[in-house]
């Protein structure tokens, strides 16, 4: 008698800022994304963190938790942003002031622009 198929997928979830925890788990084939965030809560690893109610995706792409995982997924889960891009880009310009940024930039003499 054989065993039941089974798949190879990782899961990993940003718990900070540069904090990643990956684990890597064998699954039923035919597993759906919320089957591998069930069996990724009950590690140790994963304790404290609520990863079915983090935003997930599979290889970078945003996906469902009704989503079959094949073998060798990467199942992703993200923190939520703190600060909006474009605002924090916005802040970082208003810090640095408009002349020392961009064509306004202080360059050496005989220095192409752009460089």
């Amino acid at each position: 008698m054989s065993a039941a198929p089974t798949i190879t997928v990782e899961v990993v979830a940003a718990a900070g800022p540069r904090q990643v925890i990956e684990a890597r788990m064998q699954l039923p084939a035919g597993a759906c994304l919320a089957d591998a965030l069930r069996a990724a809560q009950a590690l140790a690893a994963f304790e404290g963190l609520a990863l079915a109610d983090m935003p997930t995706g599979v290889w970078g792409r945003k996906a469902t938790a009704a989503q079959r995982l094949r073998e060798g997924d990467r199942v992703e889960c993200y923190r939520p942003l703190l600060v909006d891009p474009k605002v924090a880009r916005r802040d970082r310009f208003a810090q640095q002031g408009a002349r020392s940024t961009g064509l306004f930039a202080r360059r050496r003499p005989g220095a192409k622009a752009g460089y």
